[in-house]
């Protein structure tokens, strides 16, 4: 879920807000009360929650490929199964 920047127009008071995409902007600031929240323009921040990331999901340039390189260095050890290996056909 992204994090969202705001910014009173009344007060200045500012603050983020964990939201999801289809939530509604804040309008109400918590310090003064008034309906002045605009979203400021920002680089939107996000949370990596749960199974399934991986360290080599958003990695660059050469750190991209570590799971590669692991893999070219130990040549001799053959492959667990899957594509490349033969077992689904691809051969």
């Amino acid at each position: 879920m992204p994090i969202y920047e705001y910014k009173c127009g009344h007060c200045g008071h500012e603050l983020e807000s964990l939201q999801k995409l289809s939530d509604a902007p804040l309008k109400d600031c918590p310090e003064c009360g008034e309906s002045a929240l605009q979203k400021k323009i920002s680089a939107a921040g996000f949370r990596l929650k749960g199974g399934g990331w991986y360290e080599t999901d958003f990695k660059s340039g050469k750190k991209k490929n570590v799971a590669d390189s692991d893999s070219k260095k130990s040549s001799d050890s053959k492959p667990a199964g899957g594509c490349g290996s033969g077992s689904c056909g691809c051969h």
